[in-house]
């Protein structure tokens, strides 16, 4: 019987400790913060299979595509989850990259898919290279599945690579598509940049995103698929309608709400994670004889990799008990010593406090290992 294998990263969902550094999201908005009086008025009836109008308008204009071209679901994971029955179930093949947020790779093998991985690695700073993922495309692959900024480590994918596997695959598996995860691409810090859809890139290239990470609405549980081949939009308007019929009309209309509202969310977002990844930056410095990191392109989290003098089971014993939690490497597919920390999640000064508690356990650790 096919099973979903259980990860420990589900204990992300249960109670929150003293010092929560293992989160990959910014603050949560409030149910106060979307309400207009117009949303009592709203009918609690089903919604449409492919998303309400204006929801897909609003995240369309978003990306430079047409209303049509936008399918609204279940967050994130569930178009990755529908993208993968469509092209890749019963042994198709479908290239990827380790480390990876895990339920994305638990949803291509529980399909029954033949996963081939692309490792990246923190000695080479998390790069995804056109040659390794080229490397592992055969004439059978179906579906590239890709993700950046990535989750663990909030390193980015360059445009210019992506074309050039945007090449390699039209020349090796013309009939594959590519599927860019970019659900941390607008979590830009401070006056940064952020980074081109890159939907744009050819009509096999497919964009997942939600609501979840960025805009610090998980509750709503709204993710979208972007893709210009009608064919597919429409397999996946029916596979939706075939699972889960529709998203919530009251969740949807709230996400609208949250489009409206986008500049001065974000805004407000970027200033914080500016600011919570230079004190981070700023720990990693002073402690580089424990700790060190590979700098985020942009997301609410980051990579940290404990240095040979610590003792990795007495600082997991440390941390335990002082109430701290990061998320262990091996959740994601990554060496033991690694964890993704999430810088995101909490206001600056209980950022700084969770840091100390990080400190405090690695230095119980180093003097234990001498």
């Amino acid at each position: 019987m096919p099973t979903f294998p259980r990860n420990p990263i589900m204990s992300l969902t249960a109670e929150q400790p003293r010092h929560e550094l293992g989160e990959s999201y910014g603050p949560d908005l409030r149910l106060e913060d979307l309400l207009t009086p117009e949303l009592a008025e709203l009918e609690l009836g089903y919604g449409t299979a492919a998303g309400s109008p204006q929801l897909r308008s609003a995240i369309a204009a978003r990306h430079g595509v047409r209303p049509e071209q936008v399918v609204v679901t279940i967050g994130g994971m569930h178009g990755i989850f529908l993208l993968g029955y469509l092209l890749a179930e019963r042994g198709g093949e479908v290239v990827t990259t380790a480390p990876l947020f895990p339920m994305t790779r638990t949803a291509y093998e529980s399909l029954g898919a033949d996963v081939r991985v692309i490792p990246v690695t923190f000695d080479e700073g998390y790069r995804l290279t056109a040659d390794a993922v080229r490397a592992q495309l055969t004439p059978d692959t179906r579906l590239v599945s890709l993700t950046t900024p990535q989750n663990p480590s909030g390193v980015a994918v360059p445009r210019s690579v992506l074309r050039e596997i945007v090449d390699a695959m039209a020349a090796v598996c013309p009939d594959a598509y590519l599927m860019i995860d970019e659900t941390y691409r607008v979590a830009a810090y401070g006056d940064d940049a952020v980074a081109e859809t890159a939907v744009d890139l050819g009509p096999r290239v497919v964009s997942v995103a939600s609501l979840s990470k960025c805009h610090g609405a998980a509750g709503l549980r709204i993710g979208w698929v972007i893709s210009t081949d009608a064919e597919l939009v429409d397999q996946l308007v029916t596979a939706k309608f075939n699972t889960v019929v529709s998203a919530s009309p009251v969740t949807e209309a709230l996400a609208v709400r949250v489009f409206e509202r986008e500049d001065e969310i974000l805004a407000v977002r970027r200033g914080w994670l500016a600011e919570n990844l230079a004190i981070t930056a700023d720990w990693v410095r002073a402690n580089s004889d424990v700790v060190e990191w590979i700098r985020p392109d942009a997301g609410a989290l980051c990579v940290v990799r404990l240095k040979p003098s610590v003792d990795l089971e007495r600082f997991r014993r440390a941390a335990a008990a002082a109430g701290l939690r990061l998320a262990d490497g091996d959740w994601f597919g990554d060496e033991p010593r690694v964890f993704r920390l999430g810088f995101g999640f909490l206001p600056a000064p209980d950022v700084k406090a969770a840091l100390d508690a990080a400190l405090d356990a690695l230095r119980e650790a180093v003097h234990a290992a001498h």
